[in-house]
């Protein structure tokens, strides 16, 4: 018996960890295929768990989605940072674009993660702001270099991000070519001789407050 009880808590350590697999790979699936609003009561089903272990290991909706993404969010930053590190600005600026763009049409659920603002998810938002802050850097080089039009403003992206993510097609290959074809056209707009010498082509109307563009996330009982 002394011998039995005293392998029990590390079995029940690796069920716990199943378990948490299991929710994670069921909220992965359910979020990339049908967004962010799917019932958490539908994600325990997938996983084969309970309602009650799936809040035991993530209590709220939020600490799922941001652990969820939070692989995808680092390999957005870490696009970013390769980009940062090409002797060309306008070669790293238009590979993040076409990039991120590639990823989130792969996945909604990433795509309506990135544009979320997650308030109590400290680690998930420091990570975000490192890749804004990053591709701000790289809109200045680009601009510097004469390739980016003058007028074009970081929060501009998330336009990009939120047109990209309107694509609704039947086929993931076809959701891709839509995908590259919107990107390749939006690319073009924003080159420097695209807008004329100086950026100085037809005035845009101004940038929008980047609080507009993170989404507020609606609280801890909304769709559960």
């Amino acid at each position: 018996m002394a011998a039995s009880s005293s392998r029990m808590p590390p079995a029940l350590r690796a069920d716990a960890r199943h378990n948490r697999d299991r929710i994670l790979e069921a909220a992965r699936a359910l979020f990339a295929a049908r967004g962010l609003d799917v019932p958490m009561a539908a994600v325990a089903r997938r996983a084969g768990v309970g309602v009650a272990t799936l809040y035991r290991r993530f209590p709220t909706r939020e600490s799922l989605v941001t652990t969820v993404f939070a692989d995808q969010l680092r390999a957005c930053a870490g696009t970013v940072d390769e980009a940062l590190a090409d002797p060309d600005p306008w070669a790293g600026f238009c590979g993040v674009v076409e990039k991120v763009c590639a990823m989130n049409v792969l996945d909604r659920g990433f795509a309506a993660a990135f544009l979320t603002a997650f308030p109590d998810a400290a680690d998930f938002e420091a990570t975000r702001a490192r890749a804004e802050e990053g591709f701000a850097v790289l809109t200045r080089r680009a601009k510097e270099a004469g390739r980016l039009r003058a007028d074009f403003d970081r929060s501009d992206l998330t336009l990009v991000f939120m047109a990209n993510n309107g694509i609704n097609a039947p086929s993931t290959r076809a959701a891709l070519a839509a995908s590259r074809r919107l990107v390749a056209l939006l690319l073009h707009s924003f080159r420097a001789d695209v807008a004329g010498p100086d950026g100085a082509g037809a005035p845009l109307p101004p940038p929008a407050p980047l609080d507009l563009y993170h989404l507020p996330w609606p609280g801890a009982g909304a769709g559960a």
